[in-house]
């Protein structure tokens, strides 16, 4: 069946193409906080999903990605609806869902309400905006196995993303040796860390030079509050300094 490409072949942010390159080959997709429904079009366009979902809890954003679906000629492919989270979504539309583009704590309550649906996925791609380390022990503790994970710096922001998919709820939420240093994984993520991925150490030496500054600032102060919030700064710096052993391992 030929499709309509419309004005052309749609072109994506680094931070959009990290998530579409880990969507699986035939997957269908339902992505969850479509915003302009960019990734959707992008995916079914290149024939990696056959079908998408497009949801978003704004009617607004949710308006531009009906008349971009429509301007790329794919109706018949992507489907769009108004939703909070997964809650109306319907278990067994799609294969693999995409989140990407909120808070971490949003995220996450998006999870817990939709646990039935997110469980009867196949895989999810997920792309947390805060909140890392909170959201990286939610997947643990619930039971999601975090099988893939990828970076991207854009114009000088950080993008962290993570492929999982459900497992029994207790278990490790890691397909790798995760429950050896769970608090470091959350941190920084245990595939990024295992893989030495060039962006987090990207990220770890700037955050490193942050935090150094940060630092020789309150040290020259003279406070309680600012002896607290030194001691941070040190938890934090040795936290980025046993993440770094990581890339100086033979």
């Amino acid at each position: 069946m030929e499709r309509n490409e419309g004005e052309g072949r749609v072109a994506l942010s680094e931070r959009l193409r990290m998530l579409a390159d880990m969507v699986a080959p035939g997957s269908r997709l339902v992505d969850v906080g479509c915003d302009h429904g960019f990734l959707s079009i992008y995916l079914v366009q290149a024939g990696i999903c056959p079908s998408a979902l497009a949801m978003d809890v704004r009617r607004g954003p949710l308006s531009g990605a009906k008349r971009h679906v429509e301007e790329y000629g794919l109706g018949d492919y992507i489907a769009l609806r108004l939703s909070d989270g997964l809650a109306a979504y319907r278990a067994g539309e799609a294969d693999a869902l995409v989140c990407a583009g909120m808070g971490g704590r949003l995220m996450e309550r998006i999870l817990r309400e939709g646990m039935d649906q997110a469980r009867s996925l196949r895989e999810l791609i997920l792309q947390p905006q805060s909140e890392l380390p909170r959201f990286r022990a939610f997947l643990r503790e619930a039971g999601f196995l975090v099988t893939e994970e990828a970076a991207v710096c854009e114009e000088g922001k950080y993008y962290f993303a993570m492929k999982a998919r459900p497992g029994a709820e207790g278990t490790c939420g890691s397909a790798g040796d995760g429950a050896e240093r769970p608090w470091l994984y959350d941190l920084f993520g245990e595939h990024l860390l295992e893989q030495r991925h060039p962006v987090l150490l990207s990220y770890l030496r700037q955050r490193g030079r942050y935090l150094r500054g940060l630092a020789a600032s309150l040290e020259e102060a003279d406070s309680q509050r600012a002896g607290g919030r030194s001691e941070e700064v040190r938890q934090e710096l040795a936290w980025i300094e046993e993440a770094l052993a990581y890339y100086r391992r033979e």
